[in-house]
């Protein structure tokens, strides 16, 4: 009897380990650099940000790099890999996975549970923005560490407020604030040279205490006078207007707000995201 309800309860412990999700727990690698595209210093920097922003987020941030595609699409070949290899947090298996191909130089980026929320259309749009010319140019763990830092940035700004999208996307502070820093001081630069050649010319001209003395005897002679008005009063009543009408109707609005765009994986689960070329 007692070894029936051992080997029952352990058949049940072996049912509940398939169904649960994988998350951070699960040990499961974050960095698959199949194509070695980064040294081992590089990889060692990077797992270790990539865990600690999965793990705080609780949402999976995971770079695949591969040889080939082997004939999928990059976004078949992208959520296959993330469905198959059991990442994301939760229930709705919460997680963002960027995909690298050599071979076909493409990109994707698969979005599943939090991850679809948090990365918009417009969102992926800018993400790609700020990492595809590291990626064209082979700067690889710099292209990585980006697409780090903005997943980390963009799960915390949907968390505290709202998702970034296509009417509200992260600004750059620093490079516009460097730009005015930098328009600044080559003005001043400018304006320095420009005056200093024209006290140059001026060795002859001497300051002197009265405005007349600017002025040659006889040199200067009046052949028109005319009056100008140079200031005028204008007082203004404010018509008031008529009351609006009253109207049982209520205007919303309208929204630039786009969502985030979905397909079905090959294992029916629900994935967001995009791609291209490098």
């Amino acid at each position: 009897m007692k070894k029936g309800f051992f080997s029952a309860f352990l058949a049940l412990l072996f049912c509940i380990t398939l169904v649960i999700p994988a998350s951070a727990e699960s040990d499961l690698p974050r960095l698959i650099d199949q194509a070695d595209l980064l040294s081992d210093s590089e990889e060692a920097a990077l797992l270790s940000q990539l865990d600690e922003v999965s793990e705080r987020q609780e949402v999976d941030v995971v770079v695949v790099t591969a040889n080939s595609l082997a004939g999928a699409s990059a976004m078949e070949y992208a959520d296959d890999f993330y469905d198959d290899s059991g990442y994301g947090f939760g229930e709705d298996r919460d997680g963002i996975l960027f995909l690298v191909s050599m071979e076909e130089r493409e990109w994707h980026i698969s979005t599943r549970g939090y991850g679809i929320t948090a990365i918009t259309d417009a969102g992926l749009e800018y993400i790609s923005e700020q990492f595809l010319d590291d990626l064209g140019s082979g700067a690889y763990a710099s292209a990585f560490t980006t697409f780090a830092l903005l997943c980390d940035d963009f799960i915390t700004q949907a968390r505290t407020d709202a998702p970034y999208d296509a009417d509200h996307l992260p600004k750059e502070p620093f490079e516009v604030f460097g730009g005015i820093i930098t328009a600044l001081v080559i003005g001043f630069v400018v304006a320095f040279i420009a005056t200093w050649i024209m006290r140059m010319k001026l060795k002859t001209v001497h300051s002197e205490p009265m405005a007349e003395n600017y002025i040659k005897t006889g040199s200067m002679r009046l052949t028109k006078e005319k009056d100008l008005f140079l200031y005028r009063n204008i007082v203004r009543t404010k018509k008031e207007k008529d009351p609006p009408k009253s109207s049982s109707s209520t205007h919303t609005g309208s929204s630039t707000r786009t969502a985030s765009s979905t397909h079905t994986s090959s294992s029916g689960a629900r994935h967001g995201g995009g791609g291209g070329r490098f």
